[in-house]
C-alpha cells in the first residue's frame, strides 16, 4: 500500500512537471511575440535615420516597377530601390518571408504578402492586390500564424491521448523511451552514419542524429528515410526554413522516393516546383473537369445577377445561385479527390514546421523527421510531431541555437531546442553522433572537434590533407600550401568602433586587412567565388562590401553563412578594446560554426590582448601556436 502511494505521488510530481513545462513554452511564445512587435514597432519610429534598414528587416525608400498575376489570384509585385544604381542592401528578406508594406513613412499599413524571389537588386512579392502610392517601404513581418498553431498543440497536449499522450510523456520525461532490435546494412554509409540509422530504426518513440559540421547529417537522414519506407512507412519530413526543407526533398528526389512538398509553389526552389503538392494536383486530368465546373458556376452567378430590369421566372434567380453554389462545392470536393490521391500516393510528405495541419486531417505518419532541428524552438517541432507516432531529430546542438528576440525568454531557456533537451535528458541512449567529415583539412577540424565533439571527429582521407594549391590554377605559396593562418592585431591599435546610428560593430583596419588577404588569394589564382568573408558583427560585413573590390567573394554574418562552405574563409572578429569585452562572441557556438565553414584554408584576425581574456580564445590561441599558424600583424604590413 506505502509503495502504492508513493508511485502515486511520483506520478503526479512528474504530470505537474510536465504541465509546467508546457505552460512555459506557451509563455516563451507570448514574451517572443510581444518582443517582436516591439522590435517592428521600433523600426517603424526610426524611418529616417538609416538605422532601420541596417536591421536587415527593413527596406526603404522603393519603387514598384513591374505587376504580374500570381497564384490564387495573387499579384506578384516587383520592387526596386528608387535610386536603381545603389541596388538593395545587405536584407534578411529571403524567399519565404513574410512582408508588410507600408507608405515609406510606415504611417499607413498598404498590403501583406510573401517574398517570391530575389536577387541584389530587386525584391517580388506575392500580394492580394496591387498597392497604391510611389514610395514604398518593405518590413519582415512576424508570423504570427505560425506561433497560434503551436500554441493550439501545446494547450492541447494535457489532454493528449493514444500515440501523441505516450510520445508526450516521453518527450517531457514522464517515461524512459523504447527501442527493440533492428539489423540494418548500407555500403553507401561508413560505420557512424550506419549506426546512426539503425538505432533511428530501433528506436520505438524517438531517436537523434548528431551531426557536426561535415558530416554528411542530411545523407544520413535520406537514407534513414528510404529504409523506412522500404519498410511500408510513410513519413512526414520537415525542418525549419524552405531552404531547409528543399535541400531534403532534392537529395529525396534525386533518390527516386515519392515525394510530395507542401507549401506555397512562391516559396519552393524554382527546380522543386514540380514536386509541390499545387503542381502535382494541376497536372491530374480531373482538374481540367474540376476547370469546368467552376467556370460554369461563374457562369450561373453572373446569369443570375443579371436579372435586374425584367421580372424573371419565379425562383429562377434563386435556381441559379443554388446550382452555382452546388458546382462549386461538387468542383471543391472533387478537387479534395486529387488531393488526397496525390497525398495518398507519396511515401514521404515534405514541409516546413509551420504546416498546416488541417491539410493533413486524418492523417497519421509512422515517423516524423525534423532536420536542422537545432534551427528552431521546441514549440516548432511539436507541430509536426502531433502527427507521427515516431520522431526522429537531426542537428547539431554545438552549433547556433534558435533566434530569439525576447531576451527575457532567451534567458529563461527557450533557445534551448528540443533536441538539446533531449541529448540531456536521455543522452547516448537515443544519440548517435555522425564522427567522419568530408569537409575540412584535419588541422582545420581539430580545434572544433577537441572542445565541442569530445575529440572524436576525424577528416575522410579524401579532405584530410587537402589544400588550396592542389586546386586547378592555383599557385604554390606560403599562403596556399598551408591550412590555417591566425593574424594576431594585438599591439596595433586597432580598436573597434560602434557604428554609427545603431549598436553593431566594426573594425576598419581589420576590414582592409581582409581585403589584402583576399588580394593575395587572388594573386596566387584562388578564384573570388571560393572566398568567404565572415565575421560575427553586420556592421562589419557592410563595411567589408562597401570596399567592394571583389565581385564573387561571398561576405556575410556567421549566423548567415551556418550551414555554407568555402574552399577559403577569412573570420574577422572584430572585437579589440583595453577592457577585454567580447560580447556574443562569448557565446562559443558561433566561433564553432565560423571555424568550421573552410575546406582548405582558414584565416583568422583578430587582436589576442581583447579575445585572450576569455579561457575559449585562450586555448584557440595556443592550438594556432601549437600547430605553427600564429602569426602577428607586423609581418602582413
Amino acid at each position: 500500500m506505502h509503495l502504492r502511494n508513493s508511485t502515486s505521488s511520483l506520478d503526479k510530481k512528474v504530470s505537474k512537471s510536465m504541465q509546467r513545462h508546457v505552460e512555459q513554452l506557451i509563455d516563451w511564445i507570448d514574451q517572443e511575440s510581444a518582443a517582436q512587435a516591439k522590435q517592428l514597432d521600433e523600426r517603424r519610429q526610426r524611418s529616417g535615420d538609416g538605422g532601420a534598414e541596417r536591421t536587415g528587416e527593413t527596406l526603404l525608400d522603393m519603387a514598384l516597377v513591374d505587376t504580374r498575376p500570381g497564384l490564387a489570384g495573387a499579384t506578384i509585385a516587383t520592387f526596386v530601390k528608387r535610386n536603381r544604381e545603389r541596388g538593395l542592401p545587405p536584407n534578411r528578406f529571403r524567399v519565404g518571408t513574410p512582408v508588410m508594406t507600408t507608405g515609406n513613412g510606415a504611417d499607413v499599413e498598404l498590403a501583406r504578402g510573401v517574398v517570391v524571389a530575389r536577387d541584389s537588386q530587386t525584391l517580388k512579392v506575392s500580394l492580394p492586390f496591387v498597392p497604391d502610392g510611389g514610395r514604398y517601404r518593405l518590413d519582415v513581418q512576424p508570423d504570427e500564424i505560425t506561433r497560434q498553431r503551436q500554441k493550439e498543440v501545446l494547450a492541447g497536449l494535457s489532454e493528449a491521448a493514444g500515440r501523441l499522450g505516450q510520445l508526450k510523456e516521453v518527450l517531457l520525461g514522464g517515461r524512459p523511451p523504447e527501442s527493440s532490435a533492428a539489423t540494418y546494412e548500407n555500403s553507401k554509409l561508413n560505420s557512424s552514419q550506419l549506426a546512426a540509422v539503425q538505432q533511428c530504426l530501433s528506436a520505438k518513440d524517438v531517436s537523434i542524429i548528431h551531426g557536426p559540421p561535415g558530416t554528411g547529417k542530411t545523407t544520413t537522414v535520406v537514407e534513414l528515410i528510404k529504409a523506412s519506407v522500404r519498410q511500408g512507412q510513410k513519413i512526414l519530413a520537415t525542418a525549419p526554413s524552405n531552404t531547409a526543407v528543399d535541400n531534403l526533398l532534392e537529395k529525396l528526389v534525386a533518390e527516386g522516393v515519392k515525394s510530395v512538398r507542401l507549401g506555397h509553389p512562391a516559396r519552393v526552389e524554382r527546380s522543386l516546383v514540380e514536386h509541390t503538392l499545387d503542381a502535382q494536383v494541376s497536372r491530374d486530368e480531373t482538374m481540367e473537369i474540376v476547370k469546368d465546373m467552376r467556370r460554369e458556376s461563374e457562369q450561373y452567378f453572373r446569369r443570375a445577377g443579371r436579372y435586374t430590369r425584367s421580372q424573371p421566372p419565379r425562383g429562377a434567380k434563386q435556381d441559379m445561385y443554388n446550382e452555382g453554389k452546388r458546382l462549386r462545392q461538387d468542383a471543391r470536393l472533387l478537387e479534395k479527390t486529387v488531393v488526397d490521391w496525390v497525398l495518398d500516393r507519396a511515401d514521404v510528405i515534405c514541409a516546413t514546421n509551420s504546416i498546416n495541419t488541417h491539410l493533413l486531417t486524418g492523417r497519421r505518419f509512422d515517423l516524423a523527421v525534423i532536420d536542422e532541428a537545432c534551427q528552431c524552438t521546441e514549440p516548432s517541432c511539436w507541430v509536426p510531431l502531433q502527427l507521427a507516432d515516431k520522431l526522429v531529430l537531426a542537428g547539431d546542438h554545438c552549433q547556433l541555437p534558435p533566434t530569439v528576440v525576447s531576451t527575457k525568454a532567451a534567458k529563461e531557456g527557450f533557445t534551448v531546442s528540443l533536441l538539446e533537451r533531449l541529448v540531456g535528458l536521455y543522452g547516448n541512449q537515443i544519440t548517435t553522433r555522425l564522427a567522419t567529415q568530408y569537409r575540412m583539412h584535419h588541422q582545420i577540424m581539430q580545434f572544433s572537434s577537441d572542445h565541442f565533439y569530445e575529440s572524436g571527429l576525424l577528416a575522410d582521407d579524401s579532405v584530410a590533407e587537402h589544400l588550396l594549391d592542389e586546386l586547378t590554377g592555383v599557385s604554390t605559396a606560403a599562403l596556399t600550401s598551408t591550412p590555417l593562418q591566425f593574424i594576431d592585431t594585438a599591439g596595433a591599435d586597432w580598436d573597434e568602433e560602434q557604428e554609427e546610428g545603431g549598436e553593431s560593430r566594426l573594425n576598419r583596419s581589420e576590414a582592409r586587412l581582409v581585403m589584402k588577404k583576399i588580394n593575395a588569394l587572388v594573386e596566387c589564382g584562388v578564384t573570388p567565388g571560393s572566398i568567404a568573408v565572415i565575421t560575427p558583427y553586420s556592421a562589419q560585413a557592410r563595411y567589408i562590401r562597401s570596399l567592394g573590390e571583389f565581385q564573387g567573394v561571398e561576405i556575410d554574418t556567421v549566423d548567415g553563412f551556418q550551414g555554407r562552405e568555402k574552399e577559403v574563409v577569412i573570420i574577422s572578429c572584430v572585437r579589440s578594446n583595453r577592457d577585454g569585452e567580447i560580447g556574443f562572441l562569448g557565446d562559443t557556438r558561433r566561433m564553432n560554426v565560423a571555424l568550421t565553414r573552410a575546406r582548405r584554408k582558414l584565416i583568422v584576425i583578430g587582436d589576442s590582448a581583447t579575445l585572450g581574456n576569455n579561457e575559449f580564445y585562450s586555448q584557440l590561441l595556443s592550438y594556432f601556436e601549437q600547430v605553427g599558424a600564429y602569426s602577428s600583424v607586423w609581418t602582413e604590413m
